[in-house]
């Protein structure tokens, strides 16, 4: 199995020392569940693709610190690929930019909450659960770290799961696309440096009340299992390098 990681921001360089980039993240996340799995990084923000789609069997969005919106070349290349992904059924896994992206991108509506910033561990509670859904939570602990949010979903989409801070934190799209709004692939330790850096931004209620959820159990190793399964469902032709 070979995942195609569609890198669309990099973490800060201060950061980059202790904590890798993004890709080295979602790498380390995977390789808890699949020991086996083997990635190419596409850093899209640069214009860079695989010159043959089915040169990986699925893909992965990083997170980004910019907007779905923004009127940016690169964004609009992006979602063109990603309507192209669904549209030749090739799986698609879309974290927090990417989640949104694909909103946008059949229809939904991507907006920046009126709550404020999402930070630190929050709580999902499971919608419906799908068969590749093993082993099967009812709620669930997720690190988050998102200003924009999804506001309406695209037609066709299914809810997976929910939250009173975020109505829309996980859908799925036909067999080919998953879509999350938390952050699987963060760690604690990246999520307090990233609060830290924002401290004077967020507030220091919110921060504090972000670093403090960190206490919570996160549930990033069960999210893992579930994605893979999405990915690997239907899959017959597995890229092996």
């Amino acid at each position: 199995m070979k995942i195609g990681i569609l890198q669309c921001d990099s973490v800060r360089a201060q950061f980059q020392v202790r904590h890798g980039d993004y890709p080295v993240m979602i790498e380390a996340l995977f390789r808890q569940v699949s020991p086996v799995v083997t990635f190419k990084t596409y850093d899209v923000t640069e214009g860079r693709y695989p010159s043959n789609i089915d040169e990986c069997n699925a893909y992965i969005t990083t997170g980004s610190k910019a907007s779905v919106y923004d009127d940016e070349e690169w964004i609009t290349r992006l979602q063109a690929f990603i309507i192209r992904l669904r549209r030749e059924e090739k799986k698609l896994l879309a974290i927090c930019f990417g989640h949104q992206l694909v909103a946008q991108a059949f229809g939904g509506k991507v907006v920046k909450s009126t709550k404020g910033w999402g930070v630190g561990v929050h709580t999902i509670q499971v919608a419906l659960t799908k068969p590749w859904m093993e082993p099967p939570l009812t709620t669930c602990n997720v690190l988050v770290s998102h200003q924009d949010q999804v506001a309406k979903l695209p037609v066709g989409a299914a809810l997976i799961a929910e939250s009173p801070f975020c109505p829309h934190a996980m859908f799925q799209l036909d067999d080919a696309i998953l879509a999350i709004q938390g952050h699987p692939e963060f760690t604690k330790a990246y999520a307090s440096d990233l609060m830290g850096f924002r401290r004077d931004l967020l507030g220091e209620p919110l921060y504090k009340a972000g670093i403090e959820s960190l206490k919570n159990m996160t549930d990033e190793v069960t999210i893992a299992h579930w994605m893979m399964a999405f990915i690997t469902t239907g899959q017959s032709d597995i890229v092996e390098s």
